[in-house]
């Protein structure tokens, strides 16, 4: 394979993507203008759906929803639902919010918080539901967990990404796209607004098969690794977190795709062991994806891997990589960095 795509190159991909197709996703109308919502609310509720092993009833849609995290608001805004949140909570360390194609919902919606979410913040903001997910938001060290909102009545709504599996702490109950479709199916039929969510959920599913049928396949497929940050120990993706999918179906092969949880920590004996030829950077926080690369670049234990030394990093936005309505459109970016890496 020749050299890699520069971070700088796919950033030109990307925002030529994003340009063009919208990220896949335009934004939904609001109640009342696609025939939705127009009955009356007792011929609709009560609903009940499953959410992470759980039933959850629902006498009426939620007025004054809290959510937290970049791709957890963007599906709210991608399902037209920001006259129903009292606000959002995310650091500001998580890219370009003003071109993508819910600006308009963040314009309209309150940035409640650029730090942690807690039980203070949800309250002063008088929630009736959080939308978050376990070590999205949700912890018990903190004490910021459904059980303690529930006691102050505050409703919550899991992140399907995030539920935990019966392994201690340990995430993931289904594939990274599925939970997305998950949530999109609940959350419609919770705010009454189904036709909405299967439109989305066609039209990410439609994206997604076009994209993996031109993604590389059989042994034409790279191993890829997943870095997310991590000088010690390397944090990446198991099976149950977005990159999964995205590698995946992208026409890479998830090196990674035998731990069964969502985001955790390897060794780098792992990594070199499995000798990644495509190296993927989660760029988000503190440390920028330039100072991520040129740290992978210059240490020493990686210096035989593949992708270190052919110079193959590709770069994703945080939001590409964690369960959001951009799934599908990363997918499609990749795949098309992976195939010119592969010219």
């Amino acid at each position: 394979m020749p050299n890699l795509i520069r971070p700088a190159a796919l950033g030109l991909v990307l925002t030529a993507a994003m340009t063009l197709s919208g990220c896949g996703a335009e934004i939904a109308p609001q109640d009342g203008k696609d025939g939705e919502n127009a009955h009356a609310a007792g011929g609709h509720y009560p609903v009940t759906v499953e959410n992470c092993g759980e039933k959850k009833t629902y006498g009426k849609a939620p007025q004054r929803v809290v959510t937290n995290d970049v791709g957890i608001t963007e599906i709210m805004f991608a399902l037209g639902l920001e006259d129903h949140m009292a606000g959002y909570v995310m650091p500001d360390d998580k890219g370009d919010l003003t071109s993508v194609p819910w600006k308009g919902g963040y314009k309209k919606t309150t940035w409640l918080s650029k730090e942690t979410i807690n039980k203070e913040l949800v309250l002063d903001a008088r929630a009736d539901l959080v939308f978050a997910g376990w070590s999205y938001g949700f912890n018990e060290g903190d004490g910021f967990t459904p059980a303690a909102l529930k006691k102050v009545g505050i409703d919550s709504y899991l992140l399907s990404e995030s539920c935990r599996n019966g392994q201690g702490k340990a995430r993931g109950v289904m594939p990274p796209l599925e939970a997305l479709y998950t949530d999109l199916r609940n959350l419609g039929k919770i705010f009454d607004v189904e036709k909405r969510a299967g439109a989305l959920i066609t039209r990410f599913e439609k994206q997604v098969a076009q994209a993996q049928a031109t993604a590389l396949k059989g042994t034409d497929r790279p191993r890829v690794f997943l870095y997310d940050d991590g000088r010690d120990k390397p944090l990446t993706s198991g099976a149950y977190a977005g990159p999964h999918d995205i590698i995946t179906r992208a026409g890479g092969d998830h090196v990674m795709k035998d731990l069964k949880d969502t985001w955790t920590t390897v060794g780098w004996e792992t990594v070199v062991e499995r000798d990644p030829e495509v190296i993927v950077i989660n760029n988000y926080g503190d440390t920028s994806a330039e100072q991520k690369r040129k740290f992978l670049k210059s240490y020493p234990p990686l210096a035989s891997v593949s992708a270190i030394k052919n110079d193959r990093i590709v770069v994703l936005d945080y939001v590409d990589l964690v369960e959001s309505p951009r799934n599908p459109e990363a997918i499609a970016s990749l795949a098309a960095a992976l195939r010119k890496a592969e010219r």
